[in-house]
């Protein structure tokens, strides 16, 4: 599952989405995980109102389950869930090293339903209910 987590420092979650300069993506397993890449983003991220700037964002993430913000606006929080990210809001900065090992305990558990509907993510399969109906 990818994981994918709004960072300044690339260390810790510490960025509001829109605003957010880098973009860390983590693949989480239940035993281990591992750094996929960094999408950087340069320009005017600050500007309210800019939905433009969301854009590239949402296409980075798109593969992504979760998404950890320090914040993140009604707007883009709702284009996130959309393309069914769950958000998670982070009340200060935390380690991403430090949310990966909780997150891989989780999941090498027993993961809250949330959780276990994230992992569905991208194994979602499409029925076709015509093979399924028996003609006579």
């Amino acid at each position: 599952m990818k994981v994918a987590f709004t960072t300044q420092d690339l260390q810790r979650v510490d960025a509001h989405f829109g605003w957010a300069k880098n973009i860390a993506i983590y693949d989480v397993r239940p035993d281990g995980y591992d750094f996929v890449e960094t999408f950087v983003f340069d320009g005017d991220l600050q500007e309210d109102g800019n939905e433009d700037k969301l854009a590239p964002k949402l296409e980075a993430i798109h593969d992504c389950a979760i998404l950890y913000v320090a914040a993140i606006g009604g707007s883009g929080a709702a284009r996130v869930v959309a393309n069914k990210i769950h958000p998670v809001k982070v009340p200060q900065p935390e380690p991403i090293l430090d949310i990966l090992d909780k997150l891989q305990a989780t999941l090498a558990g027993t993961p809250p339903p949330w959780l276990r509907k994230a992992l569905m993510k991208g194994q979602e399969r499409d029925f076709d209910f015509e093979d399924e109906v028996e003609h006579g």
